[in-house]
């Protein structure tokens, strides 16, 4: 069987990017189709791909920001052409589902979400003229996105909660296969200067629908307690703030460090399913995250973690002050039923029932 890949774009660090990494590691040598590739904003993992990317790579704009792109990716992705796969398998937040197969090559989707610049621009798209022509090309950016999804043989999702978008959005059924915890426990940590363990730590990208300022108000409201954000916006954000270390982007050993040294993950983002905290279960560390999307399929209360009511302040400030003991065997027990090999053996029978 013939594999190639497929993954929006590769010009950052987030947790669709992962899976799309370790779909390169469950199907070694195949090719990774995508529209633009900024080496140095995603990880590293890539560089060891055959990446081949569409004419928007010509564009340095479109590889630092690919929203910019918006009208011109529909058409980027028609023109991508898989000639040498019996199965292309797209890990899609709205673009790489539109990819052009030939008669014979099956498409199966892996859908983190129905894109969130169509569906949710409010959130994803806080420039007020990105909103602007994502509103006046809604027609016909919905139109394509319908038939990119009625093109693919086989969709399947990271969440009860994203099934239900895709069922609202396309009327596809589609099964939920929740992605692994792609970080290693046992691997290297590095410590990250200047950092002492017993803080709190949140992952930040800048978007507006990470909620990150709830964070920083509501661990600032608790004396004594200190937060740490990593993350590409995370110096912007946690600027002026006494209790906040932003350290940046880290590497993964230092990031494995900041999971296995922090109190507790804390996340009031929306999320499509959330890896974060699997990440930090992963390190025995207990999440206090918001009670939904995604991390009601990827926390168990109780357990691996507490809920958060509301992406407030206020409420951040009343979980975390209340914030209970959990036992780390359990927490790291939760996140290994999440483990890589149950989503390789799931994807490669769903890869091979496509060709039936």
């Amino acid at each position: 069987m013939r594999v190639a890949l497929a993954h929006d774009y590769l010009t950052q660090h987030g947790g669709a990017e992962r899976v799309a990494l370790l779909l390169t590691r469950i199907f070694p040598g195949a090719p990774l189709y995508t529209s633009v590739y900024s080496s140095g904003s995603t990880y590293e993992g890539f560089k060891d791909v055959e990446v081949r990317t569409s004419r928007l790579q010509r564009v340095g704009a479109f590889r630092r920001d690919p929203r910019l792109a918006l009208l011109a990716l529909p058409h980027a992705w028609r023109s991508m052409h898989v000639a040498d796969a019996d199965v292309v398998i797209a890990s899609s937040t709205g673009w790489s589902h539109g990819i052009s197969v030939p008669a014979h090559t099956r498409k199966v989707v892996y859908c983190h979400n129905p894109p969130r610049w169509l569906y949710q621009p409010g959130d994803y798209m806080p420039n007020r003229y990105l909103r602007g022509v994502v509103s006046a090309a809604t027609p016909y950016l919905k139109g394509w996105d319908r038939s990119a999804a009625a093109s693919a043989d086989l969709y399947v999702v990271n969440s009860t909660s994203v099934a239900r978008r895709v069922k609202a959005a396309y009327g596809i059924e589609a099964e939920v296969l929740h992605p692994p915890v792609a970080m290693d426990a046992d691997a290297e940590q590095e410590p990250v200067p200047g950092i002492e363990p017993g803080y709190w730590l949140t992952i930040a990208r800048g978007r507006g629908y990470k909620n990150t300022q709830a964070v920083i108000d509501g661990t600032r409201a608790l004396p004594g307690a200190r937060l740490v954000i990593a993350g590409s916006a995370s110096r912007e954000l946690g600027a002026g703030e006494d209790h906040v270390s932003a350290v940046g982007i880290v590497s993964d050993a230092q990031l494995r460090w900041l999971y296995a040294n922090a109190r507790g993950l804390v996340s009031v983002s929306q999320e499509d399913f959330g890896l974060t905290p699997l990440e930090a279960n992963a390190f025995g560390t207990p999440v206090a995250v918001l009670r939904a999307g995604g991390f009601l399929d990827s926390t168990a209360e109780g357990v691996s973690g507490t809920f958060i009511e509301a992406p407030t302040a206020n409420a951040v400030r009343d979980t975390l002050r209340d914030f209970p003991e959990f036992t780390p065997e359990l927490v790291r027990k939760h996140a290994a039923n999440f483990s890589e090999d149950v989503f390789s053996a799931r994807l490669r029978e769903i890869a091979s029932f496509a060709l039936v």
